[in-house]
């Protein structure tokens, strides 16, 4: 009988969360080295160009390729000859390695689970508890899946239960573009069918978890509907143009994972879960002998990257900046950002609001008129750092907040990820400012880019505490101009089209 030592245990789930904060996995770094070289729209190209630079800087620093380091997912499969040598529960066992390695001092993850839910919403600290999914098999060995799924493409699962007649190709189709870019494309959709609605859940979620092969199955060919499904859905979602971070061009997935389930005569449950960029997650097996042993990856996996010239963008001093200047910024141009600007995310978003609403003054030091604000919640800084990992969170959350501070406050402009919704924009247009989008999944080298930082207000609310940055070429793209004029619109739009043999009548 196999005997599971409890350190060996914890350690392990420790070592691989450490371990998936730094190192992609090499299937992804190919997939996406190869839709880089193959990408035609320049913008998206060069969001390409940043995170494959961001991930081996991450492998090289051992820092979390984006700052969003997830919530914990395990699947186990315990082998019934295994026999635990412990005092403490299998769940307690894995918060215990989820705890150290989020507190691991030399590459301290960011902790964003937060306690009762639907109340204080109180961060834990040490972003415990993991989501744990427990199955008892044959055998005598434990195999662990081992996820750390950010919030941005968490928060676009979507679930339906179809007629048995139903298009599952269709509904995917209608789906996928009102996800927005917040799930930091190009990525992976799991997609799970059949079983009952938390069984299709759970298979979207596992499907997520094996290695990217879209490539090898077409070359061998399907063997069963299920794979016919992936290869018919990686050509017709990648034909919709939405492109890397939404920005449009040829590749919006690297693969599509299937799963099915066999599911009642009535009933077609499918459950669509999309992994970002980051794609954390790994496999490995405990057999008795010590902790798992994971594979140290090469830095001659990562290709040789160069980010797009930057005699090529418009370098943009704030501290001197005039909503003139911005006027003239169009939809897809980069800007290098110099200067100070402000952060804030959810929180600090409704600590400033509910002050304005009650006529109060904003906190000393946060004095937004003609400034900038960045959604991040970075990860603790270490060692020389002046940051940890910055990356963007996604804009969408802040827009019910954005009217109020560009009427109340003269915010000239606000940096994020992904899309801006309808009511957003049109604020943006009628008081001229304008949105800027830094790449999700580049946060490492976003954070290369900030040269101070000060807290200003509110402490307590960690992360999403307000602080000062001074930042020197920080790369962003122009994503809302201020005429309201979207690239998240035009730019899947045209790439659409271009795919489909449809002449773009204007660029």
């Amino acid at each position: 009988m196999t005997v599971i030592r409890e350190e060996d245990f914890i350690a392990s789930i420790a070592d691989a969360l450490q371990y998936i904060s730094y190192y992609h996995s090499p299937d992804f770094i190919h997939a996406l080295h190869d839709a880089y070289q193959h990408e035609k729209s320049p913008a998206a190209r060069d969001a390409m160009a940043q995170i494959l630079v961001n991930s081996r800087l991450c492998a090289e620093g051992h820092r979390p390729i984006c700052q969003d380091t997830g919530i914990v997912v395990v699947f186990l499969r315990v082998g019934m000859d295994v026999r635990w040598a412990g005092t403490q529960s299998v769940e307690e066992m894995i918060n215990a390695g989820v705890r150290r390695a989020y507190l691991d001092a030399d590459n301290p993850l960011r902790a964003s689970v937060v306690n009762d839910p639907a109340g204080t919403r109180t961060n834990t600290g040490d972003n415990t508890p993991a989501v744990v999914h427990t199955e008892l098999v044959a055998g005598n060995r434990i195999d662990i899946s081992i996820a750390a799924k950010g919030g941005g493409s968490e928060n676009k699962a979507r679930f339906t239960v179809l007629n048995p007649s139903d298009d599952i190709v269709e509904w995917v189709l209608k789906t996928v573009p009102t996800l927005g870019a917040g799930w930091c494309p190009p990525g992976i959709l799991g997609i799970g069918i059949g079983g009952t609605p938390e069984k299709a859940m759970l298979l979207a979620k596992q499907s997520l978890m094996t290695p990217i092969d879209i490539q090898a199955l077409r070359q061998r060919g399907p063997q069963n509907s299920a794979e016919e499904l992936r290869l018919t859905l990686f050509d017709k979602v990648n034909a919709l143009g939405i492109g890397a971070q939404g920005l449009g061009g040829l590749t919006t997935v690297l693969d599509v994972k299937v799963l099915d389930y066999p599911t009642h005569a009535a009933s077609q449950p499918v459950a669509l879960i999309p992994n970002c960029a980051a794609t954390r997650h790994i496999h490995f097996t405990l057999d008795g002998n010590g902790p798992a042993q994971l594979p140290v990856p090469r830095l001659e996996d990562w290709p040789d990257i160069t980010l797009a010239s930057q005699d090529k963008a418009r370098r943009v001093d704030l501290d001197s900046l005039t909503p003139e200047q911005a006027r003239d910024w169009q939809p897809g141009e980069t800007l290098l950002l110099c200067g100070r600007l402000l952060t804030g995310r959810d929180a600090a978003h409704k600590k400033l609001i509910d002050r304005l609403d009650r006529g109060e003054p904003l906190p000393e030091g946060v004095n937004l008129r003609g400034r900038f604000i960045y959604y991040v919640g970075p990860v603790d800084a270490v060692r020389d750092e002046v940051v940890g990992p910055a990356g963007p969170t996604t804009a969408t959350r802040m827009d019910k907040f954005t009217d109020t501070l560009l009427e109340k406050t003269g915010l000239l402009g606000m940096i994020g990820k992904a899309e801006r919704g309808p009511a957003a924009i049109e604020s943006i247009a009628r008081h001229g400012a304008v949105y800027l989008i830094a790449t999700g999944g580049a946060a490492y080298l976003v954070s290369k880019a900030i040269r101070s930082s000060k807290i200003i207000a509110f402490p307590e609310l960690g992360m999403e505490a307000i602080q000062e940055f001074v930042v020197e070429d920080m790369p962003v793209t122009v994503a809302v101009d201020s005429h309201g004029e979207s690239i998240h619109e035009k730019g899947p739009a045209q790439w659409q089209a271009r795919i489909a043999g449809i002449p773009v009548v204007s660029e």
